[in-house]
C-alpha cells in the first residue's frame, strides 16, 4: 500500500485528542501520511513537538499569511476526530474563524471524502441545534460517525475513541465504500 495518501488530521478540544500519536501510528500502518490541524485551545491541551514527532510534519493551529503558499499537499482524505460540539455547531453554519473549521469549510466544498468522529456529552447532543446540524453536515457527504460506536470511557471516566474503528470508517469511506 502506498505511503502517499495524505490525511488531513482535525482535532478539537475533546480527551481523545490527548491519544493522537495512537491514531498517527495507525493511520501509518495503513498507508496514510497524517497531516495535524488542532483547534487553538486543543493546542493548548497537547505537546505539539509529541505531536510533530508522531505525525512526522509539524501540527498546524493558526491561519497562514495571504502571502504564504500552503505548506501541505493536496488532501485526499480528512479525518476529523475529536469533534465537539462547538465545532460541530460552528461548521454546519458555515463559520470559518479558525484554521480547523477553515480547513473543514474548505475541503468539503471540494468534494474531498471526510470523516467526523463526534466527542459531546451527552447532554450537548440533546440541545436542538446538535441533531439539526449533524444532519446537515450528512446531508453535504461527511460521514459522521455514530458516538456510541466510537467512543469508550477509560478507567477515569475519561472519553476515549476507539481509533482503529475510526481509521477502518475513513478506509470504506476514502473508497467511496458505504458505513457498516
Amino acid at each position: 500500500m502506498s505511503a502517499s495518501r495524505v490525511v488531513y488530521v482535525i482535532g478539537t478540544a475533546a480527551p481523545p485528542v490527548f491519544d493522537w500519536p495512537t491514531l498517527f501510528r495507525l493511520l501509518r500502518e495503513r498507508g496514510w501520511k497524517p497531516h495535524p490541524v488542532l483547534s487553538p485551545i486543543a493546542a493548548t491541551w497537547c505537546d505539539l513537538d509529541e505531536l510533530s514527532t508522531a505525525a512526522g510534519v509539524d501540527v498546524r493551529v493558526e491561519l497562514r499569511s495571504p502571502t504564504d503558499s500552503d505548506p501541505w499537499p493536496k488532501a485526499d482524505a480528512v479525518l476529523a476526530a475529536p469533534l465537539t460540539f462547538n465545532t460541530i455547531n460552528k461548521w454546519a453554519g458555515g463559520h470559518n474563524d479558525t484554521l480547523v473549521l477553515g480547513v473543514l469549510n474548505e475541503l468539503m466544498g471540494e468534494g474531498v471524502p471526510i470523516v467526523a468522529a463526534p466527542c459531546a456529552k451527552a447532554a450537548l447532543q440533546s440541545h436542538p441545534a446538535y441533531p439539526s446540524n449533524i444532519q446537515v453536515l450528512a446531508g453535504s457527504g461527511v460521514t459522521i460517525l455514530e458516538q456510541h460506536d466510537t467512543v469508550f470511557r477509560d478507567e477515569f471516566d475519561r472519553a476515549n475513541f476507539d481509533w482503529l474503528r475510526i481509521v477502518e470508517a475513513l478506509d470504506r469511506t476514502s473508497k467511496g465504500l458505504p458505513e457498516s
